[in-house]
């Protein structure tokens, strides 16, 4: 199991696209991993091509993304990035990733020169334990060893520490909560480059929020509990941040019907000050044990 600043090395590689032509970007994705490419690294990818295409004092504020066709992660990802606008304020891309010919995910993407205004946030959640006092991902796998699978074997280039039970335990073993509190941070350092700092924290950002609509039933992922997908995902981006400092991501779900459910999250740094807003919707179907 690759941990720490080897895994974000090689984190670090998979956002390091190969640039084919000015607007066309191929990435591939780690050498172990799941079955299907982890939505987080195409929407990070998927960010890196457009922002590549921007000029650097202009700074990614928000992205709205669709996962349309799962990713083989045998195979390259090829990106092709549009340019929507550029304006005096504002540039604006369309970031679409391919397989086989095929769309697998596409993103728009806008950038902002920077500017002074109104300042304000929602306050931090109160009683939340800071991320020293709360188990470690190691802590918690050895009590589920049984779960542990490809938590195994994929590197971790994230710290994350659950502040409740994660999805992952048995079923039955997780209590009813309406909210999923994680702490997490890049597991290692990264360059001072603020659009890789955004791309690391996209690709973290799709890893607990769908599991808060499962926490609203006490439900669990796998044998005995639910299996899911992401269908979309959007990020807005408020404050100048690092993504390899510790943030908490509250995340809650306001619906689940129909077979899907909304989950939204928002991440504090642990002075807390409000860096980022997610908001995602994912399929859900039960599984049998």
């Amino acid at each position: 199991m690759i941990v720490g600043q080897a895994a974000v090395d090689q984190l670090l590689d998979v956002l390091d696209l190969r640039q084919l032509d000015e607007m066309t970007f191929r990435g591939t994705s780690p050498p172990v991993g799941p079955q299907r490419v982890y939505g987080g690294q195409v929407a990070g990818q998927a960010l890196v091509a457009a922002g590549r295409t921007v000029d650097p004092s202009r700074v990614v504020h928000s992205l709205h993304g669709y996962f349309v066709r799962p990713g083989d992660p045998a195979e390259p990802i090829e990106y092709q990035v549009e340019n929507i606008r550029d304006g005096r304020s504002f540039s604006v891309r369309r970031s679409v990733a391919l397989q086989h010919g095929k769309t697998i995910f596409f993103m728009s993407a806008s950038f902002h020169r920077q500017e002074e205004g109104l300042d304000h946030h929602a306050p931090t959640p109160v009683d939340v334990p800071p991320p020293d006092e709360v188990p470690t991902m190691a802590d918690r796998l050895a009590r589920y060893p049984e779960r542990l699978g490809i938590w195994g074997t994929i590197p971790r280039p994230i710290d994350v520490r659950y502040v409740g039970e994660p999805g992952w335990v048995a079923p039955g073993d997780r209590p009813v909560d309406p909210h999923q509190r994680v702490w997490m941070r890049i597991d290692g350092k990264l360059p001072d480059d603020p659009l890789l700092h955004a791309c690391a924290l996209t690709f973290a950002s799709d890893m607990t929020l769908l599991d808060s609509v499962l926490s609203v039933h006490g439900e669990v992922w796998g044998p005995g509990g639910m299996v899911g997908a992401s269908l979309d995902h959007a990020l807005w981006f408020h404050r100048p941040f690092r993504a390899d400092e510790w943030f908490l991501y509250d995340c809650w779900s306001p619906s689940a019907s129909g077979g899907r459910g909304l989950a939204t999250g928002r991440m504090f740094t642990v002075d807390g000050r409000q860096i980022a807003s997610a908001v995602q919707e994912g399929l859900l179907r039960r599984v049998g044990g």
